[in-house]
Formats: structure tokens, sequence, C-alpha cells
């Protein structure tokens, strides 16, 4: 809902959308976070313009958020939606300082990412059970190129025919925004894609998603988290079990058989080898249970 005492909102979002090109989703949640904080200076401190709002304003919509339980993580993400807005606005010469100096974002423990055990994914290929009909042939493959891959659901549900490269056996995925990159999959894998591409029934108007219903139409992210989660659920007894739990199992999986951590950056499409150094916790908790197990000292 625009809030016309804050008109300098719509233009940070424009930027976001066509100079940044963010996806839909993170405009969406800077936006919510914008607008909850304006309605907040609205109805505290009566729409004071842009240039006279003050480190501790904000420190205050802060503290409301944590008295009525919002986590850290939460809370970060505001900060940081509100630095990039106020960066944004130094930048076009809107404001010549920024309120957001002083503010000092809250300590969030880290937890180490949760994935789905080696062999229970093997037993998930091998064993278990999926429909035989083109149904169970797209969910099994669904699964298979998100843990073979590592990517995210909405890179896979966005997935076209032609970013599958036969011949050299890899995909070309787009990721946040909209940068490309190269994923390497192994030949079994490529000729399944192929047969279940040349097997596929009479498409809709328009429609060249890799993956598709019985009925021609592009998968809704609520059905694949349905049926990842279904078959999850067979094999794990770990709490989540999301398309984005496959994507850790992949990185873990990489990183606990020798890969280079550059390498599963690059696979991942992380901007950062930060966000990617998580997955280094896994290993060492590994290597710590094997100690254990195998040191007599230990």
């Amino acid at each position: 809902m625009p809030i016309p005492q804050y008109p300098q909102i719509d233009p940070f979002l424009n930027y976001l959308k066509f100079e940044k090109r963010f996806s839909q989703h993170t405009l969406v949640s800077y936006q919510n976070d914008l607008e909850q904080f304006f309605r907040f200076m609205v109805s505290q401190f009566d729409a004071i313009p842009l240039e006279v709002i003050t480190a501790s304003m904000v420190r205050s919509w802060l503290a409301e958020m944590k008295e009525k339980g919002i986590s850290s993580k939460t809370i970060n993400r505001k900060i940081s939606s509100l630095r990039s807005f106020f960066k944004y606005q130094l930048k076009t010469g809107v404001l010549s300082k920024t309120p957001m100096t002083t503010i000092i974002a809250p300590k969030v423990s880290k937890r180490l990412p949760m994935f789905v055990e080696q062999a229970d994914m093997d037993q998930l290929f091998q064993y278990l059970p999926f429909s035989d009909d083109w149904r169970g042939r797209t969910e099994r493959l669904v699964i298979l190129l998100f843990y073979s891959t590592g990517m995210r659901l909405s890179e896979l549900i966005q997935l076209k025919e032609s970013q599958v490269d036969i011949s050299a056996s890899q995909v070309k995925v787009v990721g946040k925004g909209n940068k490309e990159r190269i994923i390497p999959v192994s030949r079994e894998l490529v000729e399944q894609l192929q047969a279940y591409i040349q097997d596929k029934p009479e498409r809709k108007e328009g429609v060249n998603h890799l993956f598709i219903t019985e009925k021609g139409k592009p998968l809704q992210p609520r059905t694949v988290y349905g049926f990842v989660k279904e078959k999850l659920s067979q094999v794990t007894t770990i709490q989540k079990k999301s398309p984005h739990i496959l994507r850790h199992s992949f990185a873990t999986h990489l990183m606990n058989n020798g890969a280079d951590l550059n390498a599963v950056k690059e696979l991942l499409g992380h901007s950062s080898l930060a966000a990617t150094q998580i997955y280094t916790h896994n290993t060492i908790e590994k290597l710590k249970e094997v100690f254990k197990k195998a040191h007599p000292k230990a």
C-alpha cells in the first residue's frame, strides 16, 4: 500500500527492479520492510520529512519489533532493506547523510544447514516407488535434478528446454539478479532429461518450460514443495524437508567428498564466499565424528 508522505519509496523499488534486476520475491520483501518502517514513521512521528529521520527513531522501530517477538534474522533483513534505501537516497542526492550509520544489527546464532544423508538419498532413488505415469516420472526427475545441481526452486521451475545442453552434459541456470551459471550434470541424467523432453505430452500454447504437468502446464512451486516433502519424509527424519534441503544436501555432500570451496560457490551461484562457508562447518562436524569414533584418545 503506497505511503503518500514518502514518495521516495517507488523510485528506489524501480531502481531495484530495472537496474539491479532483483527477483519479484526480493522486491516484495523490500517493499514490505520499507512500508512497515514508514507506516511506523507516520503513526509515531507524524510523517516527519526523510532528512529529519534519526538513528534513535530507527532504533525505536527495531525495539518495537523485538518486543513483538520478531526474530533477529528478520530484524537484520529489515535493517538491510533500510540501509539500501538510505544509501540510494545518498547516491541520488536526495539526502546528504543516512541515519543508518550507527545502527548495529542484532547477533544471529548460526545454525548448521540441515541436509539429507548420502545413504538416504541413495535409498530414495534406488528403492522409493514413484507412480508409473507422467506425474511420477516428473517428480523423480525433478528431485534428481535438485540433488544433482543444487539449484533453487525458482530456478528449476523456470528452467526451459533450451537451457539443457545435451551434447555438453550441462544446464544453464538463471539465478538471482538474472545471473547465469553453468552446472555440469552426469551423462546418465542428461539422457533421462532428453528422453523426458522427447516423451512430453502436448503443451499449452507458449509453454516452453522443461518440466510440465500431464496437462501441459508449468509446475507450480506449491506442487513441487509438496511432493519433495512427501518423498523426503519416507527416507529421512530431519525436521525440514523442502527443495532447499536438497540444495543444502548437494553442497554438503560435495564438501564432504573433498570439493573445492570456490567451485561449490560457483555451482550454487553465491555472490560471496561467505555464503558458501556455512557448508565447511558440516565438514568439520563430520571430521569430529570420525575422530571420536576412530581415535583411541578421543
